[in-house]
Parts: C-alpha cells; sequence; structure tokens
C-alpha cells in the first residue's frame, strides 16, 4: 500500500456514517443485544470506538508529532461501561463529532511524517505508518464485530440455512 493516508482517510470517514445509520435504523433491543457471554453487544463497540477516538488515536498522533511515547489503552479497565439505558444515536452523533476532529487531524499529515517512531508501551517501537494501518483495520474490526452480534438473533432463526453461518455464529451451539 503507497498511498495509505487516502486509503486509511477513506475507511475513517465511513466508520461514523455506518453507526449513525444502525443507532437510527436497529431497535436499541438489539444494540444492546451480547452475542454470547464474554462478547461484547454493537452498543458496547460503539462505545469503545468513541473511547478510542477521544483519548487514544488522536492522543497517539500528537505523541508522534511531538516525539513522545505513548502508554497501551485497556478497553476493559479505562473504557467507558456502556449502562442499559445509553443512546444509540447520540453516542454515533457523539463519535461522529470526535471523528470530524480526527479527520482535520489526519489531514495535516504529510507522507513525510510516516516514518516517525514513537514507543508504545507494549508493542515497542512503533511508526505513525503502522498506527495509521491499526487505526483504519480497528475501525473496521469493531463494526464488522458489531454486526456479528447484530446478526445472532437471525442465524439462530433461519432454520436450515444455519449452516451457511458457522463462520459467524458468536456462540457454538
Amino acid at each position: 500500500m503507497t498511498e495509505i493516508l487516502p486509503l486509511v482517510q477513506a475507511v475513517l470517514v465511513t466508520t461514523p456514517g455506518r453507526w449513525v445509520a444502525m443507532a437510527q435504523s436497529i431497535p436499541a433491543s438489539l444494540l444492546h443485544r451480547l452475542p454470547a457471554a464474554g462478547e461484547w453487544s454493537a452498543l458496547e463497540c460503539l462505545q469503545h470506538l468513541l473511547d478510542v477516538e477521544q483519548s487514544v488515536f488522536p492522543v497517539r498522533i500528537a505523541c508522534f508529532l511531538e516525539g513522545r511515547d505513548f502508554p497501551a489503552f485497556d478497553p476493559d479497565s479505562e473504557g467507558t461501561k456502556v449502562g442499559g439505558t445509553a443512546d444509540a444515536l447520540a453516542l454515533a452523533n457523539e463519535f461522529g463529532r470526535l471523528r470530524q476532529q480526527s479527520l482535520a487531524l489526519l489531514a495535516k499529515l504529510a507522507p513525510a511524517d510516516l516514518p516517525r517512531k514513537a514507543r508504545h508501551q507494549e508493542l515497542g517501537p512503533v511508526t505513525l505508518e503502522q498506527l495509521l494501518h491499526e487505526w483504519a483495520a480497528h475501525d473496521l474490526m469493531h463494526t464488522v464485530q458489531a454486526e456479528c452480534a447484530l446478526m445472532q438473533p437471525f442465524i439462530e432463526g433461519c432454520g436450515p440455512w444455519r449452516p451457511y453461518f458457522a463462520d459467524h455464529v458468536a456462540a457454538k451451539p
């Protein structure tokens, strides 16, 4: 991948809209539904994306640009817990607002910034380019994870078609 900046931007710009569409269309009961014990609901995936948009990715980009190292992030101990009354649309809109700020920060980066290095507390030396790859993959991973959580009741009820979804079942029978 040679054109990483526009590719990352293309992924990052689409994620908030996907979440707003889901939050507007999908009933809260389905968004809150756990796909399996120990797995995140779609709403928990959204909350996690909001958390990292607030305190991880933009902070890490600033660290790279300032020549500073950064700590690891543990979503289990540092993330926001989703309550039963959490408003998916409000979370999606806040995520979108923060993402606009992140996209403005991303637009300031140049190809010459990509080899900048910093030290991640757990992973060791990393480059800004690697962080950008991780950011786009992270967005896609948690959106797919949320969609997998949303699929579970439909997979459970599809009868003879269930084997077609074997790779997407969160809890094996």
